[in-house]
């Protein structure tokens, strides 16, 4: 069974309501952001609270930008992963469309914030979002709205079949690494 039929399996179980202050299940294993097998993942565990969703999160030393304090990427991982959480608050799965952060305080190493993210308006497919993360004094240091949109499970199965596609002709050609793609000489 390929990892998207593990996903699809899943995806009733998932996609099933919950009460207030459950935790949600991982989006997969690998999940860049919630994943518990992946060693360079946030591994964020997220609960339903009310309409919206919460976590705790602590990003670490794999996680920095400027000395000590956590890179505005690792940041907007975990903003657009948390709001892949809000997709079984409304029954189906949902892809990003537009993601806006606004990054108000640095946020620093080896200190607890609080993440939470809400859905603010639901028009057919398209939902829109928003999030903040706080510290431990309530200060907000981060600010995020987003646009997601309602998909079947034909989005992922297509997208899976493109990439096993490119790994079977990577390694028909030998291409399976950086350093075998032809570039360009320097001018």
């Amino acid at each position: 069974m390929s990892r998207l039929d593990e996903l699809i399996a899943t995806f009733a179980e998932k996609f099933r309501p919950r009460e207030d202050g459950t935790r949600l299940p991982s989006h997969h294993a690998n999940c860049l952001g919630c994943g518990e097998d992946n060693p360079h993942g946030h591994r964020l565990e997220v609960r339903r609270a009310g309409q919206g969703v919460v976590a705790e999160h602590t990003f670490d030393h794999r996680h920095e930008g400027a000395p000590g304090i956590a890179h505005g990427g690792a940041l907007a991982t975990v903003v657009d992963d948390l709001y892949g959480f809000l997709q079984y608050l409304v029954g189906g799965p949902a892809v990003t469309r537009r993601l806006e952060i606004e990054y108000l305080r640095p946020v620093l190493l080896d200190i607890p914030y609080r993440l939470e993210a809400q859905l603010t308006s639901r028009k057919e497919r398209r939902l829109e979002v928003e999030a903040s993360i706080t510290d431990p004094d309530g200060q907000t240091v981060l600010t995020s709205t987003a646009v997601f949109v309602l998909v079947d499970v034909g989005h992922f199965a297509a997208a899976y079949a493109r990439t096993q596609d490119n790994a079977s002709t990577s390694a028909i050609n030998g291409t399976g690494n950086l350093a075998s793609v032809p570039r360009k000489p320097d001018p």
